[in-house]
C-alpha cells in the first residue's frame, strides 16, 4: 500500500507530509516524492524494493493523518465479560466480592470470543499490539493468532504457600508450554511473557524462581506494582522496609526486561531501580482514577528517565480499550494534580501510546514510521470539525482526537480494521457469544 499525499507523524513528534510505502509488511520509503515515479533503476539506487505497481493500493492521504499504531502495555483481554459488571467499589471489595467469584466461572470458551471482541475493540481504536496478564492464555493466543493483532500474554500466577516452590505450581508446566508453543509464533506477532501478579499475591520463593526462568528462556516479565497505597506499605511491613519495587530487585526479578502495571506508590529510590533494571511503567490512568487508587507519579518518572508506556487495564476497571481516552487523561490529568501546566507534554504522551509501548514489548523494529520499520500504522481522519483549525497538529492529537476517528488500522503490513469492517473478526458472532457467556456467569453466581 502507499499512503499518498498524506499528513504522518514523524519519530520526534512533529508532522511532515508526503508519501509513505508499505512493501512485505515493512515500510518501505518515506518521502516528499512519490515513489512509484521513480524508475527500477532509481528504486534500487534509493535502496527501495522493487514495486508490483498492479498490486499496491495507492491510499488518498487528504484530510488524513497517518501515525503509528498504538501499543496497549497492560491489559486483561477477556474481561470483556465483566464490562460494567463491578462499579463503584473499593479495589479490595472489587476484587474479592465481584471479580474473583466471576473469573472462577470463566473457561477456554467463554474466553476466546471475550478475547476476540477485546481485540476488534482495540483494532477499531487503533491498538496494533497489547501486553495480556490473565489466564485461558491458549485461549487467549487462538485469538491473536485469527485476528493478525500483535501481543505479548503472560499466565495470571498467584501462589499464597510460602513454602510451594514454582516446579510445582500447574504454572510452571503452562508457562513452558506457552512458550515452546507461542513465544516469537506468527513471525513474531506472538511473545510470551512470564508473570508474578503482585507482591501480596506470590511468596519470594516463586517470585525467585520465576525470575530465573526469565533469564533461562530469554523472556520478559510482567506484574502489577504498587498499584494501592496499602499494598506498597504492606510489603515494606512484610519486608524489612522494602518497597515492592526493592523486594523484586532484591529478589532477581529484574534481570530481564519487565513491564511494571500502575506503579501508582512508587517513590524516587523505586524509579532509579525501573531505570537501572530496563522496567517499563505501564501507566493505568483510567483504572487508577476509577478504583481510586490515585495517580501515579508520572511526569517524576519520566524526569527520571523511566520508561513509561500507556495501559488500558481490564474492562471491568476502565470499561473501554478507547486508548486516545487514555492518552487524553495522561496528558491532562497530571497538569491539574501537580498544579504545573507544563507537565507529561503531548509529544510525551504520545511516546508512551506508541514508540515507549513497543519498547516495552522488545518490538524494537516498530513504534515509529520510518524505513525498515514494521508497518504497524493507523489512519486518522482529521477532516473534522473538532480537529480544526490544525495549528497544532500535535496539540490535536493529545487534547481533540477521539478513537472513532481511526478509519484504518494496519499490523505489518495487513489491513485489520478499515471503515468499519474486520476482515479477520466476526463482530457479531463474538459479541454475541460474549454477552450469552455473561448472562449465564451471572445467572450462576
Amino acid at each position: 500500500m502507499l499512503f499518498a499525499d498524506i499528513d504522518y507523524l514523524t519519530g520526534d513528534f512533529s508532522v511532515a507530509h508526503g508519501f509513505v510505502e508499505v512493501i512485505d509488511g515493512r515500510i518501505s520509503y518515506v518521502g516528499e516524492a512519490d515513489p512509484t515515479l521513480l524508475s527500477a533503476e532509481e528504486r534500487v539506487a534509493a535502496g527501495i524494493p522493487a514495486l508490483e505497481s498492479a498490486g499496491t493500493e495507492r491510499y488518498a492521504g487528504y484530510g488524513k493523518l497517518l501515525m503509528p499504531g498504538l501499543y496497549n502495555a497492560h491489559a486483561h483481554a477477556p474481561m470483556t465479560l465483566l464490562r460494567g459488571y463491578a462499579e463503584n467499589l473499593s479495589l479490595h471489595d472489587w476484587l474479592n466480592t465481584r471479580v474473583f467469584p466471576f473469573e472462577d466461572k470463566i473457561d477456554d470458551q467463554k474466553a476466546y470470543p471475550a478475547t476476540m471482541l477485546a481485540i476488534a475493540e482495540m483494532l477499531r481504536f487503533g491498538i496494533v499490539s497489547f501486553s495480556d496478564m490473565y489466564f485461558f492464555s491458549d485461549a487467549r493466543a487462538q485469538a491473536v493468532i485469527d485476528s493478525g493483532i500483535k501481543a505479548n500474554i503472560c499466565h495470571g500466577l498467584l501462589s499464597f504457600d510460602p513454602n510451594v516452590p514454582y516446579a510445582q505450581l500447574p504454572n510452571k508446566a503452562i508457562d513452558d508450554h506457552l512458550i515452546a508453543s507461542y513465544h516469537n509464533s506468527c513471525d513474531s506477532r506472538l511473545k510470551i511473557e512470564l508473570c508474578i501478579h503482585a507482591e501480596y499475591t506470590t511468596s519470594p520463593l516463586v517470585v525467585e524462581a520465576v525470575g530465573q526462568a526469565a533469564v533461562d528462556h530469554g523472556v520478559s516479565t510482567h506484574i502489577h506494582l504498587s498499584e494501592s497505597r496499602s499494598e506498597h506499605e504492606e510489603c515494606r511491613q512484610r519486608h524489612g522496609g522494602k518497597s515492592p519495587a526493592e523486594y523484586f530487585e532484591s529478589l532477581g526479578f529484574f534481570r530481564q526486561p519487565c513491564t511494571a502495571a500502575h506503579c501508582v506508590w512508587t517513590e524516587p529510590q523505586d524509579w532509579q531501580t525501573f531505570k537501572r533494571n530496563q522496567v517499563t511503567v505501564a501507566s493505568c490512568p483510567a483504572s487508577n482514577m476509577k478504583l481510586a487508587s490515585g495517580f501515579a507519579p508520572v511526569p517524576q518518572m519520566l524526569a527520571a528517565g523511566v520508561n513509561v508506556a500507556l495501559g488500558t487495564d481490564g474492562m471491568a476497571s476502565n470499561n473501554s480499550h478507547n486508548m486516545f481516552r487514555d492518552l487524553y487523561l495522561l496528558a491532562l490529568l497530571y497538569k491539574g494534580s501537580a498544579g504545573d501546566p507544563t507537565v507529561v507534554t503531548p509529544a510525551q504522551a504520545l511516546a508512551a501510546a506508541t514508540s515507549n509501548g513497543a519498547f516495552a514489548q522488545r518490538r524494537l523494529d516498530c513504534g515509529e514510521i520510518k524505513v525498515g520499520n514494521r508497518a504497524d500504522l493507523l489512519v486518522l481522519d482529521v477532516d473534522v470539525p473538532w480537529m480544526q483549525p490544525a495549528i497544532s497538529p500535535l496539540n490535536n492529537l493529545a487534547f481533540s482526537a477521539q478513537g472513532s476517528d481511526v478509519v484504518l488500522t494496519m499490523v505489518d503490513g495487513k489491513v485489520l480494521y478499515r471503515d468499519g469492517v474486520w476482515p479477520t473478526i466476526d463482530v457479531e458472532k463474538v459479541a454475541r457469544e460474549t454477552s450469552e457467556a455473561t448472562r449465564g456467569i451471572i445467572a450462576s453466581l
